[in-house]
């Protein structure tokens, strides 16, 4: 008689492939946990689960968008996002300001306030990042989640954040100073993008706003968000040659292959549980993959166009 499958081991090993990418030794993880913490990690699987397949929970944006190497280009970020001064700037302090003298006073600020920024640098000295949530989040929310963000994950960062209400999603600038107050600089990864999204999705949880940060692979999307600078050269009417709105190319159907993968197997472990939630939630995932493009048919249709999806990662010879 075949020993029944460990539900929560498996949970634990697929999961951490789809909504933790920086944890990649899954094979034996679930094993190195106490009995306590294998419960409580895959009761948060099954969370993250229910709020992808079942809830299909809004999921937040957290964007580079560019940087100013030398303050002439600061300067000139901190003008579009504040509208030239009309709206509302808050630094990393909570003090509000708003003018063009209160601009001149910034960019003087940064400047000077620390190693100094010339109007033209080799380097990076500032960061453009967007925070951004769909149509109907309160704006209000938005902006707390994002500053709160910016206390976790931006601290001793001299910063300017700018709420954009007057559009279809509500979303926040921020322009970050590379250096920090203690001379480290701000250097973002993927990684680190992965773990900023996960942090602005908690704070809006903490508000009540339903929001999570799931990987585009691993909720079948393909989207490509353009980049602020072809949102303003579009606005202007200089953008001749518009990027694809879907992401295309092998790496992205290798992430999706792995995805599909990886729900299947928790599919498969959830629909021989001896529970009613388990074998529910089983079917959920199973409608979740035909409507999204974790489909077969839309795998083989990007492998027809040579893009072949691949081994998954960990998937070689063990």
């Amino acid at each position: 008689m075949s020993q029944p499958p460990n539900i929560d081991g498996v949970l634990i090993q697929w999961g951490d492939r789809l909504f933790y990418p920086g944890n990649r030794i899954v094979r034996t993880q679930s094993s190195r946990l106490s009995a306590l913490a294998a419960r409580q990690r895959a009761a948060a699987i099954r969370e993250r689960i229910e709020a992808t397949v079942v809830r299909r929970a809004p999921q937040v944006m957290v964007k580079v968008t560019g940087g100013g190497r030398g303050m002439k280009a600061i300067a000139a970020h901190l003008r579009y996002i504040s509208k030239n001064g009309r709206l509302e700037m808050e630094d990393e302090r909570g003090q509000t300001t708003r003018g063009k003298d209160a601009l001149h006073e910034l960019a003087d600020d940064w400047r000077y306030g620390g190693s100094l920024i010339d109007d033209l640098s080799p380097r990076r000295e500032a960061f453009n990042i967007m925070l951004s949530m769909p149509r109907g989040t309160d704006p209000l929310t938005v902006q707390w989640a994002a500053r709160e963000f910016a206390k976790t994950e931006l601290a001793d960062h001299k910063l300017v954040m700018v709420l954009h209400d007057h559009q279809a999603n509500p979303h926040v600038h921020i322009s970050v100073r590379a250096e920090s107050k203690h001379g480290r600089r701000l250097n973002p990864r993927k990684t680190d993008l992965h773990r900023w999204r996960e942090t602005f999705a908690e704070k809006l949880r903490e508000r009540g706003v339903e929001a999570e940060a799931i990987r585009q692979a691993a909720r079948g999307a393909t989207r490509n968000h353009p980049d602020l600078w072809r949102v303003k050269a579009a606005e202007d009417g200089r953008l001749l040659k518009p990027r694809s709105s879907h992401r295309r190319g092998a790496a992205v159907s290798a992430s999706r292959a792995e995805a599909r993968r990886a729900w299947q197997a928790i599919a498969a472990v959830l629909a021989q549980s001896g529970d009613a939630g388990d074998r529910k939630l089983a079917a959920a995932i199973d409608r979740f993959s035909r409507d999204t493009a974790l489909s077969s048919e839309r795998l083989h249709a990007d492998h027809a166009q040579g893009r072949s999806p691949g081994p998954a990662p960990g998937d070689r010879a063990r």
